[in-house]
Order: structure tokens, then C-alpha cells, then sequence
């Protein structure tokens, strides 16, 4: 992560912003790990139908999470987990982005919002979701899948900016 700290810093400075120092001490509060395991076809679906390319690109190439604006990605050659780049993306726009999606989806409230290591994954995929979809349907059960990702999306954005630490996809 060092290496992807002094890019993110000289990127930063290179746009005239101030370095992001915003990196806050280990706690022993509950991380942010989810599984990717559902189907994307229908979330892939729902960003095309919603999103511009770029906001689709935004929303789906980040490899990085910051809470900070930023008002464009910052690419360095440095690699990540399934590209020869990292991407680092601000988590307010990512925010936005999926706040956009959980409205079109109508996703509930109630959808844990403090994850916690694989709560979405399992309140998905174990039964809950369904449990609570057949007592309030509405159009995010129609596709348990894509409401996985909008929800992860939107708790990854969310616990980003709350806990003031970035996240990484690998």
C-alpha cells in the first residue's frame, strides 16, 4: 500500500491538492469483506440502463476507495488485484452513484448498513433476503442478485466516508 499512498500523493499534488493524510489508526471495529459470488448480469443491466459509460466505469473499475471528492479517477501503474493499474476512486461519488441505483431499485432501508465482514454476503445469500423480501416485495426482489451489488456498492461507499479509511477491492 505504500507504493499506491506516495501515487495517490503525487497525483494529488500534481492537481494542486493537498496530500491525503486522512488514514486513521487500526480499530478493532468491524472491517468491510464481502464475497462477489452472485450473478453481475443484472446489475451489469441496471448501470447501463441508468448510468452514463463513465459513471459505469467509475462505479465498476475502482480498485482503491477514498473518502475524499475526487473529480476524476486517479490511474497509477501499479498493480492491483485483476489489472496491471490501480484505480482510486473519491467515495462520495461512488456514493452517489449507487444511492442513484438502490432508488431505482427501491432497495430498503433495512438492508444491513453496518456489514460488518460478509454480513451482506450472507443476509443475501443465507436466506434472510428472501425471508424479508416475500414480507415487503417491492422491485429490488425481483433480482436478489443485482440487489446484492447495488447494496454492496452503496455499505462500501457508506462505511468508507463513516470510518474515514479506504477500502480496497481484491
Amino acid at each position: 500500500m505504500g507504493a499506491i499512498a506516495k501515487g495517490l500523493d503525487a497525483e494529488l499534488a500534481r492537481r494542486g491538492l493537498p496530500p491525503y493524510t486522512g488514514v486513521p489508526e487500526r480499530d478493532s471495529g468491524s472491517g468491510f469483506e464481502e464475497k462477489l459470488s452472485p450473478s453481475m448480469i443484472g446489475f451489469d443491466a441496471l448501470c447501463r440502463s441508468r448510468l452514463t459509460p463513465a459513471e459505469r466505469d467509475l462505479i465498476g473499475d475502482w480498485s482503491v476507495l477514498v473518502p475524499v471528492s475526487l473529480d476524476e479517477e486517479i490511474r497509477l501503474p501499479i498493480g492491483s488485484a485483476y489489472t496491471d493499474e490501480t484505480v482510486i476512486v473519491g467515495a462520495p461519488q461512488i456514493l452517489a452513484l449507487a444511492e442513484r441505483l438502490a432508488a431505482a431499485l427501491e432497495l430498503p432501508a433495512e438492508i444491513p448498513d453496518e456489514p460488518g465482514n460478509l454480513a451482506l454476503t450472507f443476509w443475501f445469500l443465507e436466506g434472510e433476503a428472501e425471508e424479508f423480501a416475500a414480507a415487503r416485495p417491492g422491485r429490488w426482489a425481483e433480482d436478489l442478485d443485482t440487489a446484492f451489488y447495488v447494496a454492496l456498492y452503496l455499505r462500501a461507499a457508506q462505511h468508507c466516508l463513516r470510518r474515514g479509511c479506504p477500502l480496497t477491492f481484491s
